[in-house]
This record gives C-alpha cells, sequence and structure tokens, in this order.
C-alpha cells in the first residue's frame, strides 16, 4: 500500500510539473505577443509622426498622456497633436534605431534610442536621442500614457 500510495503522489507531482510547464509557456507566448504589439505600436507611432497623422496618434496614446520632450517641455496629448500637425514643423524621418519592450501584466516599458530629421520654423533640425515610453493596457488595447524623450550628446 505504501508503495502504490508513494508511486501516485510521484505522478501527480510530475503531472503538475507538467501542467506547471504548459502555463509557463502560455504565459511566455502572451508575453512575447504582447511585446510585439506594443513594438508595433511604437513603430506606427513614429510613421504617424512623420506624416503628421493626428488622428492615427491619437488612437495610440491615452487621453492621461504626459509628453516630456527633449528640451524638458511637458505637454499634455492635446499639445503633442497640436505640435505634431503645427505647419512650422516639417518632420523628414523619424527612424527608431534600438528598441527593447518589457512587460509587466498590463503595463510595459519602452526604452530605446531614435533619431529624427526634419526643418522647424525654416530652420533644419537632426536630433538623436533616449526615450521611454510607458503603455498600459485598456480593456485589452495597449496606449501610451507617458512618454519621455532626451538628447544625447553628439
Amino acid at each position: 500500500m505504501k508503495i502504490f500510495l508513494s508511486l501516485f503522489l510521484l505522478l501527480g507531482v510530475a503531472a503538475d510539473a507538467g501542467f506547471g510547464s504548459l502555463f509557463v509557456v502560455a504565459q511566455e507566448s502572451e508575453l512575447t505577443a504582447a511585446q510585439s504589439k506594443i513594438i508595433a505600436l511604437e513603430n506606427a507611432w513614429n510613421q504617424a509622426e512623420e506624416r503628421k497623422d493626428a488622428k492615427a496618434l491619437d488612437a495610440i496614446l491615452d487621453n492621461s498622456l504626459v509628453y516630456t520632450d527633449y528640451d524638458g517641455t511637458m505637454m499634455t496629448k492635446q499639445d503633442f497633436l497640436a505640435s505634431v500637425k503645427a505647419p512650422a514643423r516639417q518632420p523628414q524621418q523619424q527612424v527608431t534605431e534600438s528598441m527593447n519592450a518589457r512587460v509587466y501584466g498590463d503595463s510595459a516599458i519602452v526604452t530605446g534610442v531614435y533619431r529624427v530629421k526634419g526643418t522647424e520654423k525654416g530652420k533644419p533640425y537632426l536630433r538623436r536621442g533616449r526615450f521611454t515610453d510607458t503603455w498600459i493596457s485598456r480593456s485589452g488595447t495597449w496606449v501610451c500614457v507617458a512618454s519621455q524623450y532626451t538628447l544625447i550628446g553628439k
């Protein structure tokens, strides 16, 4: 009887370990899917900003967005969208050089380096900087709630 009970417990532990492994694989798959989605949204943000597409940006950015620009200027979502649409600003290129997304449940932090080129008030600019974006999932939709951009010295 002791042998039977020991074998039964051993099989139970092995089965739990197998199901636990499946659970870990499922969690990792969900994590990878969330990371891929957020990276795609970051790339869509660059394209929308380059095309001055405020409607696309409106869908990506949460209404509570806090945006800190390279010069320390803090903007709301409305301020940021207005700056993107401003006629004096003519972006030509926005390229992400590197990016890393870390997901923590229903929130994520994206860090990276990107380069922007264009003209503003008739003067050309070329900036390279680091960014940190904070994303949250609201009802299954990822939106950016905070963004910060810092220039990298030449």
